[in-house]
This record gives structure tokens, sequence and C-alpha cells, in this order.
């Protein structure tokens, strides 16, 4: 199949989950860029519900243009995707968690992820998102200051922490914290690189895939820290963060089925990602944003103020490589 033709064209290789509406079903068609994500937060629902909906491959689907899909209808008025508001740094107020005894309030640097952060204090990062309430989608920024809870009891390795919660205001399905809970699961029970390996492993399959090795490593670094066993609320998995549509879409791109549970699929599945927007994006600001946003999404409605952040804080890592 040419890959024009792919609806995925856009696809993000993680996402947020949007509020579900309640209004009834209709029927929209699909046009050239869209993806099931794209329709998910353009309808106010879940690429889950959508695949229910339609009964479509479970675990994700490529949807072309001109195909048929049920999506929740709007009472009245013109549809639009809902914006994420933006996640501004602040001092901490009064409603702001206050570091308690045996805490220690860490100072972000150019480069941190909290996943980073989360290994470096060895406590868990579920943990350490509640301690400032965050959820795994929050972008931090240099100079913002973060409480890392005391390490006493912070949970085992060995044992997979619980899922981290959404932020308010968005649906956390049942299913969905099943199967965040399963891919933890089945990750600790793998044997992952250390840090240093993968990030010579994404070098390389940068190089190999005529990628810029930096950018890769860029978006590596703020999708996970570079580390296999990074599990998002929403069950993005791994290195480069992909969910199972993603997995799909790069599993077409690259000509056989990926699994992104292997360290090495998951990083050829980013990068092939990061090449395919490439091609398509006006700029490498605009693919990065893609890679985040969904390059369609970009494209129609603008970066939304988190998306300018990441793609500031990947410029940032990518300087610094």
């Amino acid at each position: 199949m040419p890959f024009a033709d792919v609806a995925a064209l856009a696809l993000p290789a993680h996402a947020a989950v949007a509020p579900v509406a309640t209004t009834p079903w209709k029927t929209v068609t699909v046009r050239p860029g869209d993806t099931l994500w794209h329709l998910a937060i353009a309808h106010r629902t879940t690429v889950h519900a959508i695949v229910e909906k339609n009964r479509l491959t479970r675990g994700g689907a490529l949807i072309m243009p001109g195909q048929k899909l049920l999506v929740p209808g709007r009472a009245s008025g013109p549809t639009k995707a809902p914006k994420p508001g933006p996640v501004t740094p602040t001092r901490p107020t009064s409603s702001a968690p206050k570091p308690s005894a045996g805490d220690t309030t860490y100072v972000v640097r150019s480069g941190d992820t909290m996943s980073d952060i989360a290994q470096r204090y060895g406590v868990s990062l579920t943990k350490l998102l509640a301690a400032n309430r965050m959820s795994s989608t929050t972008i931090i920024f240099v100079g913002q200051k973060i409480t890392v809870p005391g390490t006493g009891s912070a949970a085992s390795p060995s044992t997979p922490s619980p899922a981290p919660t959404p932020p308010p205001g968005y649906q956390y399905p049942s299913k969905t914290a099943q199967a965040v809970a399963e891919s933890k699961a089945k990750l600790a029970a793998m044997t992952v690189p250390t840090r240093a390996q993968t990030q010579a492993m994404i070098s390389a399959t940068a190089t190999r895939h005529g990628v810029d090795p930096k950018l890769a490593l860029a978006i590596g670094w703020l999708e996970s820290g570079w580390y296999q066993r990074a599990v998002s609320y929403t069950n993005a998995v791994g290195v480069m963060q992909l969910m199972p549509v993603s997995q799909t879409w790069a599993s077409q791109l690259a000509g056989r089925s990926l699994d992104r549970f292997d360290t090495q699929d998951n990083i050829t599945g980013g990068v092939l990602i990061i090449r395919a927007l490439q091609a398509s994006a006006d700029s490498r600001e605009q693919a990065i944003a893609g890679y985040y946003q969904g390059l369609y999404s970009v494209r129609t409605k603008g970066m939304y103020e988190d998306t300018k952040r990441y793609v500031a804080s990947v410029l940032a890592v990518y300087n610094r490589l």
C-alpha cells in the first residue's frame, strides 16, 4: 500500500484520553490524514470507544480515506477538538502538595524527565507523579521544583506500580487500567537494556533508517528517559511510548509486524514514525509536534500550548546531545 494512502499519516505515538461524549452516534467519512486518535479528540471520545463501536480490529486498526465510521454526534454547532489546557509551571500555592518530612525538593534541569528523576532517587514514577499532582503526560520545565517523596516506602522495582491517575475531566476506562497493569507486569518480567545500551540502540536504528540520531534520541528522552519499562496511563509503552495504533502504523511502515514490548522493535517503530512525519511535515518543529499531537491536528488546529512546550523541550535536549 503506498504510504500516501495510509490514513494514519499523522498518528501521534502516544496520546491522552479525551473526555467521552454522551450524545448519540453519527456517521462520518474518513478524510486523508485522519487517524482514530484525531477522530477521538474531535468528537470527545476515546480510540477504544470508536474501535468497539465500529467493531474494528482490537489493539489498533488503520483507517482509510473514504471509510465510514460511527462517532459521537454533537447536538449543535461545528465539531471542534477539545484543546488541552496549558500546563504552566508555577510556584507552590496553598493547593499544591507540600513536602513532608523526609521529602526532597529537586530543581529540574534541561533534559530531565519525571521518569529520570524517579530512577535517580529510587522512587516509583507513580509516587513521584502523585506527590506533585501530575499525570504521565505533564511536561516539566527547567527551574521547576519537584517534590521527591521519601524512599522508605517506595514500591519494590519488581512489583508493577498502579497506573498513574489521569488528569481531572478525563475518563480512565477500566479496560485501559487493566491493559496498563498488564503492560507493566509484562515489561517487569522482561529483560530490558540499560540506558546506555538503549541510547546506542536508538542512535544505530536512526542512522540505519536515515533519521537524525540526535532527534530520535531527544524524542526518546522526552518520552521515556530511554527506559523500556515506561508505561503511560493511556497504555503507551516503552522507549518511544508507542500505543497499539501507532504500533500498527509503524508495522506498516516497517513492512513487518513490530512488537512494542520488544525494545528494538519499539525503537524501530518510533524512528520510522519520526521519518514518516519528517517526510510529510513542513519543518522539523512541525514533525516533532506531530509526534506528540498528530500532524493532521497540528496543521488544522495549530500547536497546542503543551505541544509548543514539548517541541521546545525536545529541541533543548537535542542541543545538549
